[in-house]
């Protein structure tokens, strides 16, 4: 593709309407502008992915400072593109550019993504900032999270889009599944399914040393091995250097087969779960998989606007004490994750999530992924995952493919 056929993937409108909503957030809160850094963050108020910094003043127009490219930048967004130059410098320019913030004698309260902001890079934009002006850098990482917390229309489609190739993939990669297969190579085909359809070939993540791949095929007893990650499954991966998702296992008949992958489209992701079997679960399995789907459907009727996040990880930790499956679920022992569900969009780890003390209240064009899984060490780990899609009405699933256990011959 040359330079020039470069389209904008987010409304410019879109954009707008993204800054509008920040810049009412700082004038709340008295700050003077807000200085975003990480990728993600600057797709979203800018509509552009490439290497700089957007600075956004709480009254006036943006301003995005690029390292590189900014040839392409000014194709991607409809925000102002300015040549970031020597950073040592980009207080001197921002001073320049924006005089009537600069000049204040009261000194300048900036917020940034401090939540995923390297503190070597933090120390530099203090030293840079504090040589223009005297300059306050606040974490304005919780006003980026509630208001991405939002979805647009356009975002749900996007996300409705990763929907539809994630249950085409999976149903065409269904076809090879076979007992003798490897977790590794039955990944392989379905994430070959998935890029042919449009999935960038990665899913994002916010939090610090979390890393995912497009998804995890993790199979008997191997499911069940603990990892870093933070989920109630972790596989045992390719060695310590990938200490999660697949691994060389075989794939055998009456074993749990946990099939748990995202996709990526135009950068927003979905989430989605089934379980499969060649054959037939054991009792101990099927008993928790059945409680799985108790869990996410009593999930769905909760899933109403002003419903406390909270009290949806309450009702599924009280359906399993009810049973018996307390130990079991989302992960074991230690490594219990705590929590039920949680936002996606850009990021698969986004606001608001489904745990105790998250007290937040549901909204209208919150997006969830509500995913309950019972791990047994020796086993596997069986479940469900669905997202879905906040309206006034209550839940709407995006998810396509169709729900229960998968059985293969």
């Amino acid at each position: 593709m040359a330079v020039m056929d470069i389209v904008a993937d987010v409304p410019e409108a879109l954009v707008s309407e993204r800054i509008i909503r920040l810049q009412a957030v700082m004038q709340k809160e008295g700050v003077d502008a807000f200085l975003l850094t990480q990728n993600v963050d600057l797709y979203y108020f800018s509509g552009s992915m490439q290497n700089g910094y957007l600075f956004i003043p709480s009254t006036g127009d943006a301003t995005f400072y690029v390292r590189r490219s900014v040839q392409r930048a000014k194709l991607e967004t409809a925000v102002k593109v300015a040549e970031l130059g020597a950073f040592r410098f980009f207080g001197e320019t921002l001073a320049q550019h924006y005089p009537y913030l600069f000049g204040k004698e009261s000194g300048l309260r900036i917020a940034a993504d401090l939540d995923v902001l390297p503190t070597q890079l933090y120390a530099k934009l203090q030293e840079t900032l504090g040589s223009a002006a005297s300059c306050t850098i606040i974490d304005g990482s919780t006003y980026i999270r509630k208001l991405r917390m939002i979805k647009s229309p356009w975002e749900i489609g996007r996300i409705e889009a990763a929907a539809k190739v994630v249950s085409e993939s999976l149903t065409a990669a269904l076809h090879v599944l076979r007992e003798g297969i490897s977790e590794l190579e039955w990944m392989a085909r379905i994430e070959y399914e998935l890029r042919i359809r449009g999935h960038i070939g990665l899913m994002r993540m916010r939090g610090f040393n979390q890393e995912i791949t497009t998804g995890m095929v993790i199979s008997g007893p191997a499911a069940a091995v603990p990892s870093y990650f933070d989920g109630p499954a972790g596989g045992l991966g390719l060695g310590a250097a990938s200490p999660q998702s697949v691994s060389r296992s075989i794939i055998k008949r009456n074993e749990p087969i946990l099939i748990d992958i995202g996709c990526c489209v135009d950068g927003y992701v979905i989430d989605q779960t089934r379980t499969a079997v060649l054959g037939k679960l054991p009792e101990t399995l099927q008993r928790a998989y059945d409680a799985s789907e108790t869990l996410i459907a009593k999930a769905e009727e909760m899933m109403v606007p002003g419903a406390p996040c909270s009290k949806l990880y309450e009702a599924a930790l009280a359906g399993c004490a009810s049973a018996n499956l307390s130990d079991h679920f989302m992960g074991f022992g230690a490594d219990q994750a705590k929590f039920l569900g949680h936002g996606i969009g850009l990021e698969i780890d986004e606001w608001p999530v489904l745990a105790k003390g998250f007290d937040m209240l549901l909204e209208p064009g919150m997006v969830l992924a509500v995913e309950p899984k019972f791990t047994f060490p020796g086993l596997g780990v069986v479940g469900i995952e669905n997202s879905y899609l906040i309206t006034d009405q209550g839940a709407r699933k995006l998810t396509q493919f169709k729900d229960g256990l998968i059985l293969l011959p």
